[in-house]
């Protein structure tokens, strides 16, 4: 069944693996994460989720928890549970996923 949907899936497996909607798309400026680009994510499919543990990222210390391809098990991103400055409580219960480790699909720009 053909989707006017836009997706972004996992780059190491085929395309019905880690399927991450653009319209769950939360902010179109890019993010920074461990491996360069990132987008920070409403809402993501097809994902397993690690235990949360604080971290010092460049915005300052938040409490996450890395997120992974349910098929192929890469480490896509992460998860912000819990963010201890008040500037970046917008980010709690968003994802950001690395663009090192997406592709898009369904043949968008």
């Amino acid at each position: 069944m053909k989707t006017n949907n836009r997706l972004n899936t996992c780059m190491s497996v085929s395309a019905t693996a880690a399927l991450l909607p653009m319209d769950g798309l939360c902010y179109k400026m890019s993010f920074q994460g461990s491996q360069g680009r990132a987008y920070l994510f409403n809402s993501v499919v097809n994902v397993g989720c690690g235990p949360a543990e604080e971290r010092v990222l460049l915005t300052g210390l938040h409490a996450v928890a890395d997120i992974y391809c349910e098929n192929c098990k890469t480490t896509l991103g992460w998860k912000y549970e819990h963010a201890f400055e008040s500037s970046q409580k917008y980010k709690e219960g968003k994802f950001i996923i690395e663009l090192a480790h997406m592709i898009k699909d369904n043949g968008w720009d």
